[in-house]
Parts: structure tokens; sequence; C-alpha cells
């Protein structure tokens, strides 16, 4: 149990560091990750604005978080507790399957879908 948790502490602060390195980055030179649906069709995914909004966060700046991509900010936290409950369940029981959470991750899916296409339609 130990290894899985010294695991997901090595994955964690991997996955912080290298935010926190492309933050730094992005603040530094201005320039970020384009998005290739939005240079290719035009049409913003409903991902697009998400390096914005997250820029936006680290400032605590809500409400332009909020408008760069509002459905990533609303669906953030319950991406955080599935993101919690898949280390829990892993380090618990060794396992990285868990129905609730991947129950909660095809709602997420799908919230996305609709506001994709929805953003581009209104």
């Amino acid at each position: 149990m130990a290894k899985r948790r010294n695991k997901v502490i090595i994955i964690a602060l991997v996955s912080l560091g290298t935010g926190a390195l492309y933050a730094l980055f992005v603040k530094l030179t201005g320039f970020g990750i384009p998005c290739p649906i939005r240079l290719m069709t035009g049409l913003e995914c409903p991902g697009c604005g998400t390096s914005r909004m997250a820029m936006s966060l680290l400032r605590l700046d809500f409400v332009s978080a909020f408008r760069y991509n509002p459905a990533v900010f609303c669906l953030l936290p319950v991406m955080a507790a599935c993101a919690a409950r898949y280390a829990f369940v892993y380090v618990k029981y060794g396992r990285v399957k868990d129905r609730f959470a991947d129950a909660v991750l095809w709602v997420i899916i799908g919230a996305l879908v609709i506001f994709g296409a929805l953003r581009n339609v209104l």
C-alpha cells in the first residue's frame, strides 16, 4: 500500500510541477499551447480557454476564469474529486477501475461535448 501511495504522490507532484513550469513559461513569454481543433476548423473545442482560465485562477480572478471556459471552471471541482477518488481506490485496493468515478467521468465528457457544440452555435 505504501508503494502505491508513493506512486500517486510522485504522479501528483510531477503533474503539479509540469503545470507550474507551463504557467511560468506562459507568464514569462505570453505564449501558450494553441488549440489544434481551433487552428484547423476555426471552431472552439470544449477545452479552448482552459490555459487562460488556469492563469486567471492563479491570479484569483474568478470572473475572468469563468468567462474563458465556464464549463471546465464549473466542472473542475468534480474532476478533482474524481481524481482523488481514483487515487484513493488505487492506494487502498490496488485497482484503477472505479465504477462510480467512471460514471461521473462519462457525465463530465457528455457535458463538455454539449458545451462544445453550444459554444459554437450560440
